[in-house]
């Protein structure tokens, strides 16, 4: 984890960035398009992106020509990694079957899924015939999910990380000024790091090139272990997203 093309290997093979760029929230047309570029140009080789954020693609046959509309609207022949945006009751199951069969027709390198708790994993992998490589999540020094993260390691599931710097909030925290202070970095920063030391990947969204820029120069410091457990010990298991055992979309 040296610089802003490493990688975490995922279960299936394939190879993934440690740090990317979220486009959550950001206005379509010109600011996006600035955005994606500005990262580009300096070094990010992960973008991550969703269909308006909508949730209505979960079937067999409408998960499958959803992905070729994204294709089309990408403008690309196939994408890194596809995920299941959020465990839909009585519907995931279905959905992933169409995942599966888009990974097995060479239609995609990856496919994963997104905000599954630990009884979302155990019961879509009870039936599947091909391992999420990733579960994306809210995770954040409030929110840590450690029970989570562990099941997430122990079934070789990568870890990633939305919403890392709760939108905002996080950032006037005392203590991570405090120790983002000491190593003359920037919350954010120091945030950032705290991710990838505990092996989750991240992707925070910004449109700013100043920010965009800070969030990748995360490569050329370590935290402390007791740093580390500081920042863990700031959990208070809240969420800046909805609950995945508590959604109404």
């Amino acid at each position: 984890m040296k610089n802003l093309q490493a990688t975490v290997t995922l279960n299936n093979g394939s190879e993934m960035p440690w740090l990317g760029l979220g486009v959550f929230r950001v206005e379509d047309g010109p600011e996006a398009t600035e955005a994606v570029k500005t990262a580009i140009v300096n070094g990010y080789r992960s973008i991550d992106t969703a269909a308006i954020y909508g949730n209505d693609d979960f079937g067999y046959t409408s998960g499958i020509q959803a992905y070729g509309t994204s294709l089309k609207k990408l403008g690309l022949e196939y994408l890194d990694l596809y995920l299941l945006h959020w465990p839909v009751e009585g519907k995931y199951k279905e959905a992933w079957k169409a995942l599966e069969h888009l990974y097995m027709d060479g239609q995609v390198i990856a496919i994963g899924v997104s905000n599954f708790q630990i009884h979302h994993l155990e019961d879509l992998m009870e039936d599947a015939d091909i391992k999420p490589v990733v579960n994306q999540i809210e995770y954040h020094p409030r929110l840590t999910q450690e029970r989570l993260l562990a099941f997430c390691r122990e079934n070789d599931i990568q870890a990633e990380s939305w919403s890392p710097l709760m939108a905002g909030e996080a950032l006037e925290q005392p203590e991570l000024k405090e120790i983002a202070a000491k190593y003359n970095k920037s919350v954010a920063q120091v945030i950032l790091r705290w991710n990838l030391q505990n092996g989750v990947v991240t992707i925070p969204k910004s449109t700013n090139e100043g920010r965009i820029v800070e969030n990748s120069q995360v490569f050329d410091f370590e935290l402390t272990e007791e740093d580390m457990q500081q920042i863990s010990a700031l959990n208070e298991d809240r969420r800046v997203g909805p609950d995945p055992d508590n959604f109404d979309f």
